[in-house]
């Protein structure tokens, strides 16, 4: 009786030790942006709290929108590189953000308005390489300061303090980083939980009108592109917008947006929402000319999806493939730095071709969905070599994806 006395406090102890130990691994990492409609700029603060901080950030400044850095110490520039030592156990790295940038055909891929803002938190916040001790975590989150009468909407949860702070989810990464697409003001919006997907579709208050038939189209298509991509973010925010911005969709982390004017399924019976979807799952970049393969099947899936889904039948799929074909005719090769265009008809062709080629060698067992999801494994960098060695295991080397890409060239050439 008189040990187990002694071992209840020594475990209390213990438990205590414990917790004390795994709250000093944590410290505590804030993004700050003010934003107001009287101001081009964001002032934006990146505050480290903790016993024991990162020992070295250096952030890759973008120099037409990273104004005025400064810090109270450690902080040293070079050129677009700025590198900072905080010295804790509180320190503040401060800078300026133009938020509007103007593209060469005069429309606006992000953009502050009297009444709303767009914008990437992947711009507002520059790519930062950190050292940071191992074991060393960082909780992470971002909060927006606002006009009283503004609002936001960003593919991340609330942290309960306000409806526009919120908490940092980066995977992998040492250092979280707010990433993603961001709309703030005077907004108006839809929400849904689409095949456990938390779905919200935003735009400027007064360019909401297709917002449910877009979150209508999204209950529709995403559960069959999560399907294919399982490992599809548990949030997605689709922004809209109209004139000036730029005429298309673009994908960022967990969002994407995409211009009120565009169809949602285009006369040519393709979709670039589901284009961009694609992105969203699979979160590939292409090395070194293999942009092709990333669009590629992004733009395969495009068609893909509505014909699996009901949406076009057989053989209005087939003449959109064979459209893609006769415009990929238009390109020489598929080894570009970007790929767009004739190209990335093209690239979505060998996709077709490649998924036939598969399910005719292991008797339909596999298809392109299992490159797809090896490639999308990572969410990294994909390139040819990994293309060849994915279809080399799935196939057991009875599919050449030289061979293939070969056809395409020769029939370009005839």
């Amino acid at each position: 009786m008189a040990l187990r006395l002694y071992i209840i406090p020594l475990l209390a102890l213990l438990l205590v030790a414990g917790t004390g130990s795994a709250r000093a691994t944590d410290y505590a990492l804030l993004y700050r942006a003010v934003i107001s409609p009287d101001s081009e700029v964001a002032r934006v603060e990146i505050r480290l709290r903790g016993e024991r901080l990162p020992r070295k950030l250096v952030l890759h400044l973008n120099p037409d929108r990273h104004l005025a850095l400064r810090s109270d110490a450690g902080l040293t520039l070079e050129g677009d590189t700025a590198t900072w030592k905080p010295q804790g156990p509180d320190a503040s790295l401060h800078y300026e953000f133009v938020i509007s940038e103007q593209k060469s055909s005069g429309r606006y891929d992000s953009l502050l308005t009297e009444d709303w803002a767009i914008l990437r938190s992947d711009k507002l916040i520059p790519p930062i390489t950190a050292t940071v001790a191992k074991g060393l975590v960082a909780n992470a989150e971002l909060q927006l300061e606002l006009p009283q009468d503004w609002s936001s909407a960003a593919p991340y949860a609330s942290t309960g303090e306000s409806s526009n702070h919120y908490r940092i989810v980066d995977p992998g990464r040492r250092l979280p980083r707010p990433k993603g697409w961001l709309i703030l003001g005077n907004i108006t919006s839809r929400q849904d939980n689409i095949a456990g997907v938390d779905v919200r579709v935003a735009a400027p208050a007064g360019q909401g009108g297709r917002l449910q038939d877009t979150l209508a189209f999204l209950a529709w298509t995403v559960p069959e592109v999560k399907a294919v991509f399982p490992g599809f973010p548990d949030r997605l925010l689709v922004v809209t917008a109209g004139e000036p911005m730029w005429r298309g969709g673009l994908s960022g982390t967990r969002s994407l947006f995409m211009h009120a004017d565009r169809p949602l399924v285009s006369g040519n019976r393709t979709s670039s929402m589901i284009h961009e979807l694609v992105h969203v799952a699979t979160g590939i970049s292409g090395g070194k000319e293999a942009d092709w393969i990333v669009e590629g099947l992004a733009e395969y899936y495009a068609a893909n999806i509505l014909w699996r889904s009901g949406a076009i039948s057989d053989l209005r799929y087939q003449q959109t493939m064979a459209w893609k074909e006769n415009w990929g005719r238009k390109a020489d090769t598929l080894f570009v730095k970007r790929s767009s265009g004739p190209v990335t008809a093209r690239a979505a062709v060998f996709m077709h071709r490649l998924h036939l080629a598969l399910q005719d060698a292991t008797d339909g067992a596999v298809g392109l969905d299992d490159v797809a999801r090896e490639l999308a494994r990572d969410r990294g960098r994909v390139s040819l070599p990994q293309l060849k060695q994915i279809v080399q295991e799935l196939a057991a080397g009875s599919v050449d994806v030289d061979v293939l890409i070969a056809g395409l060239e020769h029939a370009s050439a005839g």
